[in-house]
């Protein structure tokens, strides 16, 4: 589990070598998507929640990711400019990250009537999901019954 001073520290060293003196680094409240870069504030960000939980190489990979998108700029996206740039600074990861996400935050819970939990940030749309891990398809047999988290 990442040190947020660490991120920091991390964050400006990289900035420094990579990108000029017109970005900065902030820490950011997502809870599925693990950094960002911002090309209009010219802002390097990273989950406060998800630095947290994730290791310091997944953090520091994260950042990475962020700053090769600074470098090649928003319309290169994770096309091969991009991937060719990451590389050469040293990120190994694919384009999303694969790491836990901060369900603990989750305000909405669903469960099927196997037992399997489902997290939403978001209520819930009036339309029925089926539990994924029981059915490929949607199944009626495995509606997901959703609750409020009353303490997030």
């Amino acid at each position: 589990m990442a040190d947020l001073t660490d991120v920091r520290g991390w964050a400006a060293e990289l900035i420094a070598t990579h990108l000029d003196d017109s970005w900065s680094f902030a820490f950011d409240n997502a809870k599925t998507r693990a950094g960002k870069c911002n090309f209009e504030r010219r802002e390097i960000s990273v989950s406060r929640y998800l630095a947290q939980k994730h290791s310091d190489e997944q953090v520091k990979q994260t950042l990475l990711h962020e700053i090769a998108h600074g470098m090649v700029g928003a319309r290169a996206g994770h096309g091969p400019v991009w991937q060719a740039c990451a590389a050469q600074i040293g990120y190994v990861g694919g384009r999303t990250h694969t790491a836990e996400v901060a369900d603990e935050f989750a305000k909405w819970v669903g469960t099927c009537p196997n037992g399997h939990e489902i997290y939403r940030f978001r209520r819930p749309g009036n339309r029925a999901v089926s539990c994924a891990k029981c059915s490929k398809r949607f199944d009626r047999r495995f509606l997901v019954t959703w609750r409020e988290r009353q303490t997030v």
